[in-house]
This record gives C-alpha cells, structure tokens and sequence, in this order.
C-alpha cells in the first residue's frame, strides 16, 4: 500500500479555531450552549463542518457533548479542576528543571511576561499567561513534553477564564508582578526558588476555583 497525496486542512479545523477563540475570548462562557444551527448560520458554512468542529474541541476538552443537552463548553467540576492542577504542576516541574539546568535562552520567556504590560482585560492577561508558559516548554527543550502541555493547553486556559470569572479584584497587576518574579528566578538559575515561585503561581489560580467563592459542584 502506497500514500495518497496530503489533505489540505479541512473547513472543520478552520470553524474549530473560531470557535476556540470566542470561547476564550469569554464569547461564549463555561456551560454556554452550541448549538449546530446557529453556528452554521453564524460562520456561514454548513453544519457538517460545526459539526466536526466540535467533536475536535470535545477531544480537546473545552466542549462537553450530551445527548439531552447538546454541545455545551465545558465546566470544570472539583475533580477536574484538582486533576489539571496537579498535572500542570507535574509537567512543570520537568520543564523548570530542564530550562535551569540547559541554561536555556530566557529571551522568549523575558518577551512573553513583558507582552503581559499591554494586557488590558483579564481574558487578554489569560492568553499571555498562556504565552509565557509556552515560551517555558519550548526554552526546555524536550519534544514529549511539550506535547504532553499541549494535550492540555486548552483545558488550562479554560481553567484560568473559570478562575478571572470568579475574581478579578487586582488580578492584572498580581499576574504581571507574579511572572516578572519567575523570569528573576530562572535568571538566578536556582532550581528550588524558581520551582516554588512556580506552585505559588498555580496556588493562587486553584485557590479561588475552590474557594466558597469558587467551584463547589460534585466531582464528574
């Protein structure tokens, strides 16, 4: 058996990128519906694609499919919340390591938290945040774990908007201030106070997605 010739990137891709980003820029919120017709009419192109589209974004874990519901974005549930927490820290961990002890180039993590100046919203703060931490995963240099970040990228930005829905008090200036204080550490090249810096950074998102403030549903 022999390959055909490649595929172009289909019109599904396309719709799921857009509907990605209206999700993360709090277009449609946690739980918001999807609905095939609407965005068919909305983005001009027939349901078959939408439909595509979000089966892609379920796989991803931003959209939740069922039956008596429909497509919905999705919400993150106590468990789900403590599981990508606790994974974000773990991969973490590796890629920090990785970045002091290779002595990598900082200067993409430098630009990615000093691009966090010219944020102006939460969800425009949230993207950055994102950015930088990209920019860490691919400063460490390991292929399996940058695809290990990627499997969840997009949960972890769902877990940040659910975070800024819940409080913004002081929010932009804390996460400029918090990743100023990161790139300092992994200056200083010290593998323990960059690592702690780093879980008090995550600390402060999980904190008030489990505060009685926060997340309080039953665990999926």
């Amino acid at each position: 058996m022999t390959v055909g010739p490649a595929r172009r990137r289909g019109l599904g891709s396309e719709v799921a990128d857009m509907i990605r980003e209206a999700i993360f820029d709090g277009g449609y919120p946690p739980g918001s519906a999807l609905r095939e017709v609407e965005l068919s009419e909305a983005l001009r192109v027939s349901r078959g694609p939408v439909r595509d589209a979000l089966r892609s974004l379920e796989r991803e874990g931003l959209v939740r499919a069922e039956w008596h519901r429909g497509a919905t974005v999705a919400e993150l549930s106590l468990q789900d919340v403590a599981e990508l927490d606790s994974l974000r820290g773990a991969l973490e961990v590796l890629a920090v390591q990785r970045v002091v002890a290779t002595g990598a180039s900082l200067d993409e993590i430098s630009a990615a938290a000093a691009e966090m100046e010219r944020a102006s919203t939460p969800h425009e703060m949230v993207r950055c945040d994102i950015a930088f931490h990209d920019a860490v995963y691919a400063a460490a240099g390991h292929s399996r774990l940058t695809q290990a970040w990627e499997a969840i990228r997009s949960q972890v930005h769902l877990f940040l908007i659910t975070r800024v829905r819940l409080s913004t008090d002081g929010y932009l200036e804390q996460i400029r201030e918090e990743h100023r204080d990161l790139v300092a550490a992994l200056r200083l090249g010290n593998v323990e106070g960059a690592l702690k810096l780093f879980a008090e950074h995550r600390a402060h998102a999980f904190d008030v997605l489990t505060s009685t403030r926060g997340i309080t549903g039953p665990k999926r």
